[in-house]
């Protein structure tokens, strides 16, 4: 009996089938989080260039490069993803971005920047 793809293959058909597809490549960055930080990094890499306003990628783009020990770039993403928000009117993604961006400046939490 054949097993069924698993989430991860059915996720790189997709991808192969329209790269240029938002979701999907949010979708693989997000499966390769846990166990290979890099090739993450690598899709939400092509997500904030290719597709800058595809607001969801900001928050995890900057939490996987503070666990990968780059704070500084981390801090570029969420303020570009603050801007980004609030220009789509995404109020609540900005907020979560404004939480994480304080937390990677080591701001008290109602601190603004």
């Amino acid at each position: 009996m054949e097993t069924a793809p698993s989430r991860l293959q059915q996720l790189l058909a997709f991808y192969q089938d329209d790269p240029n597809d938002a979701f999907t490549i949010y979708a693989l960055a997000t499966e390769y989080k846990a166990t290979e930080p890099l090739r993450a990094l690598e899709y939400f890499q092509k997500l904030l260039t290719e597709h800058p306003d595809y607001v969801g990628t900001y928050y995890h783009a900057g939490k996987l490069l503070e666990q990968l020990q780059k704070p500084d770039e981390a801090e570029k993403v969420y303020r570009e993803g603050l801007r980004v928000s609030r220009k789509a009117g995404q109020m609540h993604a900005a907020s979560e971005l404004q939480q994480a961006l304080n937390q990677c400046l080591g701001l008290d939490y109602e601190d603004e920047v």
